[in-house]
């Protein structure tokens, strides 16, 4: 990245960003890499393990719609120490009082859902202080706070065989503590924030059709890179026989290749164009998702099909958001949910998918080509649309490759 990108804007917000987000996407997937563990001392069957994984997905995904209006009120740096606030206080509460259910696993998922939507919070924060020029590279920055998500991975599983799940749980209180704090120092609103709306105003975006294929094509990119971070370790656990810990640990390889292309992702889309990057990652996803739905016997021809599949999907998810701040500059914050939306309903319908799948074939195969299939139709959505952004408002936007 160019010395001119870091001049550009302002540079304590954007790391400010990325930690909340990185902080809150290691709680938001959390139950995934916990997940074995979970089921076995709660006796779940593969479709409530299915949605377990998958509910924090669905409430991410509808919290980001409120957390993207309220941050348009009243501003997103307060909007991003509520939502902390709320998990935090949540996982205290579980860790403190105990999880001995189903329902209550539920219950913690909705309130994971919370950390989802920093999504619609820390993006938005970090975007609004960066020109068109630079957008894929200060969104990618910030969106590298999916990261966390291998952070979950990689030391939830250790910690918890050694002092149990809930532990985890209250342990993971105290790094959230601690980037709340940086936060409240380092961030700072754009001077560019919009005059607040009302509130009927907000939704004005879904009656432009463009809001919709974005949504589309980031419910496909997003929910394909949560909802197979949400569920590997099931999947290595169920079909490879790991611990675990050793689920945990080939979950991080997959989840770290997702979470370091995005800005790369970001920065291809600059300089190539979201559509002609978008058209690529749906192809490769389509025919990796293929691929493993074949039920690959080997490891690690598994393992090297997911990483594939989460290069492509972070690869995407860097280039669908270069061309969301150009199309709605002025609705970033509630494009930003609405589009973070679809993103976590993408993931919940692929980890709810491949649990029901499991449950009923015995094997979550199908679920995969399911998705593959949406891939393609995603693909087929952008070719229809390329031409018209392209001589639209694409050509508006100056110094921009669409």
């Amino acid at each position: 990245m160019n010395r001119s990108f870091w001049q550009s804007g302002h540079r304590p917000t954007l790391i400010a960003s990325f930690l909340y987000f990185d902080m809150a996407f290691m709680v938001w997937v959390i139950l995934g890499p916990l997940a074995p563990l979970v089921s076995e001392d709660l006796g779940l069957s593969p479709a409530q393990k299915g949605f377990m994984v998958a509910v924090p997905n669905l409430a991410g995904a509808l919290l980001r719609i409120v957390m993207g209006l309220l941050g348009d009120r009243i501003g997103q740096k307060r909007a991003g120490a509520l939502g902390q606030v709320v998990v935090i206080g949540g996982l205290l509460a579980a860790y403190l009082i105990g999880i001995g259910s189903f329902a209550s696993v539920l219950l913690l998922g909705v309130v994971l859902g919370f950390a989802g939507a920093s999504f619609a919070v820390a993006l938005p924060l970090a975007s609004r202080w960066y020109p068109p020029e630079h957008q894929g590279k200060a969104l990618g920055v910030a969106g590298m706070g999916n990261s966390g998500t291998v952070l979950a991975s990689l030391f939830a599983p250790t910690l918890a065989a050694a002092l149990g799940w809930t532990s985890v749980l209250g342990l993971a209180c105290i790094p959230l503590a601690i980037v709340f704090v940086a936060y409240m120092v380092m961030a700072k609103d754009s001077p560019d924030q919009p005059p607040p709306m009302t509130w009927s105003v907000y939704l004005q975006p879904l009656k432009d059709r463009d809001a919709w294929w974005f949504m589309l094509f980031y419910g496909v990119t997003f929910g394909g890179f949560v909802g197979l971070t949400a569920s590997l370790s099931i999947y290595f656990v169920d079909q490879f026989g790991l611990t675990a810990v050793e689920a945990g640990y080939a979950t991080a390889g997959c989840v770290f290749a997702g979470s370091l292309i995005r800005p790369l992702g970001g920065a291809m889309a600059d300089r190539f164009g979201g559509i002609r990057t978008l058209s690529f990652v749906y192809m490769l996803a389509a025919v990796t998702l293929v691929a493993i739905s074949t039920g690959p016997s080997s490891l690690a021809v598994a393992l090297a099909l997911f990483v594939v599949a989460m290069l492509s999907f972070g690869t995407g998810n860097g280039a669908v958001f270069q061309l969301v701040p150009q199309r709605f500059r002025r609705e970033i914050g509630v494009m930003t949910g609405l589009v973070g939306c679809a993103g976590g309903i993408g993931g919940f319908f692929l980890s709810s998918s491949l649990g029901l799948a499991e449950q009923y074939t015995g094997s979550p195969q199908a679920g995969f080509l399911v998705f593959a299939v949406i891939a393609l139709i995603a693909l087929g959505g952008l070719t229809v649309v390329k031409v018209r952004w392209r001589t639209t408002w694409g050509a508006a936007v100056q110094g921009v490759r669409i």
